[in-house]
């Protein structure tokens, strides 16, 4: 789509510093470093002062432009800035800002566009409330619910997940690395092994689900140790974790086994969601039905802060008051999402996302035929993961690797996330709206990246 150009800067990244990070950003960043916190991350990776950023392009302060693959971790899924939301945010600015949990022309209209937006058949099972400003409020919130409904206190969660920093959401997401020198969380938290098909452990040519024997066995045998929990939550297509796209029919069948048991199921699309993976949510590409959805991240179109949940009404359960938050359902974010809708809607870019992944993941599997390094590229529209491995066959990770082709990436102008179980993927969640003309020179960056990689990793031959 041309049209789409006039919603970046460039489309081409522009390095004109001798070094980065440049000096204006240097010294930008040493005044962080005095006077903020140490909890700040992402500079140590991308050491940028940010000036302005519009569409997939960010420019720091000393001029520099540079590919944004990481997409404010996943949040801007229509673009840094974008002109056509903003104008919803300036009018609504002018008119309200803060309402609490009053009821506004702005906030309905906004449900019933998530409403429509689900599965037809779907649409009038289902209700919608808004929480704090971040997916990490939406997850305790679901939490709560799942709670109160079942009167049970535990949850099943799966490894590989990520669901949040708060005492809750931390409690759910399995990187224990996150919770060092933290003694107390919620409790009755049980981890079940995810869906991983690159690392599955079936044998060749079994039917069996990986996975889902496992997690049956954790609701169903009473050696488990394990006392029925309120509800699992899960991500459908998994994030942080290394955007793993698990294996068709897990999903179902984790709904089936927890139905079955009497949990309730509880969907993690604060990164997956919002038309990431070309469809409004995730568990729409499979045949899932959840009990409960999170939403954040993505639904604040440009960036603005929102989060909530969308849950079947079967499963409503508090009263007033039951959760709260003084920012819950900000009026402005609340104008944001509803432009993105509307942004979305007018110019196809569910299909538009499609088309461009599959683009992307081709460009990405010819990377992967010239590298042997690269064991795996998987994911759903602008969602993709690019496993980096020591050898394809043995299939140990290769963090270095991964480490030196973010910093090789960097100094040529593109910007994008690690994770993965092991560190060792290339996570891509570029604004819905890069261009075709951007993601070639993003492909083209990573080339030489990685030829640069690898000639430092080269194996050495034996005479």
């Amino acid at each position: 789509m041309e049209f789409l150009k006039k919603y970046h800067l460039t489309e081409t990244p522009k390095i004109v510093s001798p070094t980065l990070p440049g000096e204006k950003s240097k010294k930008i960043l040493a005044l962080q470093q005095e006077v903020e916190g140490s909890i700040v991350s992402y500079p140590r990776s991308m050491p940028i002062g940010i000036k302005r950023a519009k569409g997939s392009i960010i420019e720091d302060v000393d001029g520099n432009q540079f590919i944004d693959f990481f997409g404010g971790c996943g949040v801007l899924n229509v673009g840094h800035c974008n002109e056509f939301v903003l104008n919803y945010v300036k009018e609504q600015q002018e008119n309200l800002i803060h309402a609490l949990d009053f009821p506004t022309e702005n906030k309905i209209d906004l449900i019933q566009k998530i409403k429509d937006n689900l599965p037809e058949h779907l649409r009038d099972n289902y209700k919608v409330c808004f929480g704090g400003p971040t997916g990490s409020d939406a997850v305790e919130a679901a939490i709560k619910l799942a709670k109160i409904k079942t009167g049970r206190d535990g949850i099943i969660s799966f490894k590989g997940g990520y669901h949040g920093m708060t005492s809750g959401a931390l409690a759910v997401t399995s990187d224990i690395g996150f919770r060092n020198h933290i003694s107390s969380l919620m409790p009755n938290v049980d981890f079940a092994p995810y869906n991983y098909p690159y690392r599955s452990n079936k044998e060749q040519g079994s039917d069996e689900i990986d996975g889902l024997v496992a997690f049956e066995e954790m609701l169903t045998n009473s050696h488990s140790g394990i006392y029925k929990p309120a509800a699992i939550i899960v991500e459908p297509l998994q994030g942080e974790g290394g955007n793993i796209l698990p294996e068709e029919g897990y999903l179902e069948g984790l709904v089936r086994i927890a139905h079955e048991n009497d949990v309730l199921v509880i969907f993690d699309e604060i990164q997956c969601g919002f038309f990431r993976t070309g469809s409004f949510l995730e568990f729409m590409n499979t045949k899932a039905v959840p009990d409960i959805i999170t939403f954040s991240k993505g639904f604040g179109g440009i960036g603005f802060p929102i989060s909530g949940l969308i849950y079947k009404k079967e499963v409503e359960a508090w009263g007033p008051g039951a959760h709260i938050g003084t920012f819950r359902g900000n009026q402005v974010s609340i104008s944001a999402a509803r432009g993105a809708f509307d942004f979305i809607e007018k110019y196809n870019i569910a299909e538009y996302t499609k088309e461009l992944g599959s683009y992307l993941m081709e460009k990405l599997e010819t990377l992967k035929m010239d590298s042997p390094f690269i064991g795996e590229v998987r994911g759903r529209g602008m969602m993709i993961g690019v496993e980096f491995v020591k050898d394809k066959e043995s299939k140990e990770p290769f963090s270095e690797f991964v480490k030196q082709f973010r910093k090789e990436s960097f100094h040529r102008g593109l910007l994008f996330e690690v994770g993965g179980h092991h560190d060792n993927v290339l996570r891509l969640v570029p604004p819905l709206i890069t261009t075709y003309n951007l993601v070639d020179a993003a492909i083209e960056i990573m080339k030489e990246a990685i030829a640069v990689c690898m000639e430092k990793f080269a194996k050495p031959v034996l005479s």
